[in-house]
């Protein structure tokens, strides 16, 4: 029997080990089932998506689906033998009103040089291309990141998979062109992650707020997220420009 070998932080390791946890046993569940989500996702045809959908994409939130669906209309005009994840970022900056781009902003990455990045890192069609193309199939990385996106919202114990999980999903990915330009701007999955919890709570509060009656314009949810997350990730930012003294790479030395 073939192995494979699952390398954890060391920390994570020290608790498995003294929990005494079957590794194996759970590995191997968790690969059948991932698997089985990831090839789910490739044979999925993203069809229509106003109708209430099954299978793969049964608990993307409406607005994701609109996403999926503008993410087939790029690939289309591109000549795109399959979905990529540079159709799925693109589409994300389409939409235009997603927690998403919210979520970049506050993380001082504009969707405006995000696409301008896309832009110059498209692939050229025919290098990609299969027999039975299809823009409405997503290809492997794009397939990796839904996959992604749906770890990312179960691990934050969503029962939907929202655009700010997309985002998360792109990011993590380490193949496709969208990961490639968002960690190219900044956009690390560690701080993506962050970031995408922090707007969520923030967006909670904000909703509560406006349950009780106060009108919250768009301009303050605007403001009041990119406060939220640039507050959690204040610590994380410190941390890295007292290690960028130390190793003497501060831009302005």
């Amino acid at each position: 029997m073939p192995k494979i070998n699952v390398y954890l932080p060391d920390e994570l390791a020290e608790a498995v080990k003294e929990a005494g946890v079957p590794v194996s046993a759970v590995c191997q569940r968790a690969l059948e089932q991932a698997v089985r989500r990831l090839t789910a996702i490739r044979e999925t045809v993203v069809a229509d998506l106003d109708k209430e959908p099954t299978g793969a994409l049964a608990h993307f939130t409406a607005r994701t689906r609109t996403v999926l669906e503008l993410a087939v209309e790029r690939a289309r005009d591109a000549g795109a033998p399959r979905m990529g994840t540079e159709h799925l970022l693109g589409a994300l900056l389409d939409e235009g009103t997603n927690l998403a781009l919210h979520v970049l902003r506050a993380m001082e990455i504009e969707p405006e040089q995000v696409g301008r990045d896309l832009v110059r890192r498209q692939p050229d069609p025919s290098e990609t291309a299969v027999p039975d193309g299809d823009p409405r199939r997503f290809d492997g990385p794009a397939a990796t990141a839904l996959e992604l996106a749906v770890t990312e919202a179960t691990a934050l114990g969503h029962n939907y998979i929202g655009c700010e999980h997309l985002l998360l999903g792109l990011a993590v990915e380490p193949d496709g062109v969208a990961g490639q330009v968002l960690r190219g701007l900044g956009a690390e999955p560690k701080l993506v992650r962050r970031a995408v919890t922090a707007a969520l709570a923030g967006y909670v509060h904000l909703r509560a707020e406006s349950g009780q009656g106060r009108q919250v314009a768009s301009t303050d949810v605007r403001e009041a997220l990119a406060v939220a997350v640039r507050k959690e990730l204040e610590p994380l930012n410190r941390r890295i420009a007292r290690l960028e003294e130390h190793l003497e790479l501060n831009p302005e030395g």
